[in-house]
């Protein structure tokens, strides 16, 4: 049961640290002020911002739902990751945490609107919020990247091909709900909030870098002592 929590705790934690990230909360920030800001009133931008939200979390959820699960249904995939993944996962988490703190740097491109998707935003209208937070949620960024495969291995390790990453999409939509509620009502501080979660985030970032960093390491020692 202890076990089920903390891997519950983790998904949700590491999709509340992936919609932080700078890359993700700067996109996320600057997608619901453009289509919010398209119509007038409070009610469209909170619109706009669950609709967002929505389309961040479906991707998040539908991907690695589909990783999990064809690797946890393949037959050979599966045997292999029943005997072989305690071998993968610490070497792997020392990965991820080597690009949380930024040892490890990737190019993976920005999130940038082509004008095609621009175009195709601007025909949908409110629903093309929807759209945008597909695309956004996909475009990684190397932190986000890194967080969102930390949740897919250990989604195999507790062998859940929905909960994990449901609870992943939840963790990403709480921020983002959140600063689509400043910015509906206009909030001044949103500046001051942004800059405060900005410093939050430097350290969770690094604080779950090092704790996966100390996992991964020890995962590592102990295998090769126990090999």
């Amino acid at each position: 049961m202890t076990e089920i929590a903390v891997a519950a705790f983790s998904a949700l934690w590491l999709g509340v640290l992936t919609s932080i990230s700078p890359c993700p909360l700067a996109t996320n920030i600057a997608a619901i002020s453009y289509i919010g800001g398209r119509g007038e009133g409070t009610r469209r931008v909170l619109i706009a911002g669950v609709l967002y939200t929505l389309g961040r979390m479906v991707a998040y959820l539908g991907l690695a739902f589909v990783l999990v699960n064809t690797m946890l249904s393949v037959p050979q995939a599966s045997m292999f990751l029943q005997k072989y993944m305690h071998m993968f996962l610490g070497p792997l988490l020392i990965i991820v945490a080597m690009l949380l703190l930024g040892v490890i740097q990737i190019d993976l491109g920005g999130g940038d609107v082509s004008e095609r998707l621009n175009d195709r935003v601007d025909s949908l209208g409110i629903w093309g919020s929807l759209l945008l937070g597909i695309v956004f949620a996909l475009a990684f960024c190397p932190t986000s990247a890194a967080l969102f495969f930390g949740n897919v291995m250990a989604s195999l390790g507790a062998g859940s091909t929905f909960a994990m990453p449901l609870l992943y999409g939840i963790g990403t939509a709480v921020p983002v709900i959140v600063f689509a509620l400043l910015i509906a009502v206009g909030s001044k501080k949103l500046g001051t909030a942004f800059n405060a979660v900005g410093k939050i985030e430097w350290w969770a970032r690094n604080a779950t870098g090092a704790v996966m960093l100390v996992i991964g390491v020890y995962m590592s020692v102990r295998y090769v002592f126990m090999a």
